[in-house]
């Protein structure tokens, strides 16, 4: 199967990035999972050395507004932060009843085990109109989605940082002038 889908590294452009749970299950609805998660890009962005400008984690999916990391590629950090974020949350599997014979089906066991689609949407921001208008849309996402009446009830985006200058549950880096 051919690949058509291109990425654009190494110019110094932002990248807003999209990334999915597997077959968009919630696998992030609850607080705890939305917290490690930004635990853990915290600590990716230490790692990578990337500049975060934006995010918000939806139960099933999540934006991004980051730099070109210093080390590696943004595929490489999503790769990083998608394994140690599935391993971080992914529940044990119950054992069969007693005495019961388990029986795997390849496809279930795979599709069980899943916790992120094996894709990432990117599109690289090289305008502050474009800036402005990706931020926008990530901080709208649970108010759109119904989750809250305003984007200041969902502490895991980086709305606070932009309304009020606050430090959310991550820090978020300044926007350089062009």
């Amino acid at each position: 199967m051919r690949n058509p889908l291109r990425r654009y590294y190494g110019r110094g452009d932002l990248h807003f990035i999209t990334f999915s749970c597997y077959r968009r299950r919630p696998s992030l609805a609850t607080p705890r999972a939305r917290d490690r998660l930004v635990r853990i890009l915290a600590e990716e962005r230490l790692r990578y050395g990337f500049r975060l400008l934006g995010y918000v984690v939806m139960p099933e999916h999540v934006h991004l507004l980051m730099s070109e990391p210093v080390k590696g590629t943004p595929s490489k950090v999503l790769q990083a932060l998608k394994q140690r974020v599935s391993r971080a949350l992914r529940r044990k599997r119950k054992g069969s009843a007693g005495g019961q014979l388990a029986l795997p089906f390849r496809g279930a066991e795979a599709e069980e085990r899943a916790f992120w689609q094996r894709r990432f949407y990117d599109f690289n921001v090289w305008s502050r109109r474009k800036v402005r208008e990706k931020l926008e849309y990530m901080h709208a996402n649970p108010v759109k989605r119904g989750l809250v009446l305003h984007p200041k009830d969902w502490p895991w985006s980086s709305w606070s940082h932009y309304a009020k200058r606050e430090r959310g549950l991550i820090a978020i880096d300044a926007l350089e002038e062009p």
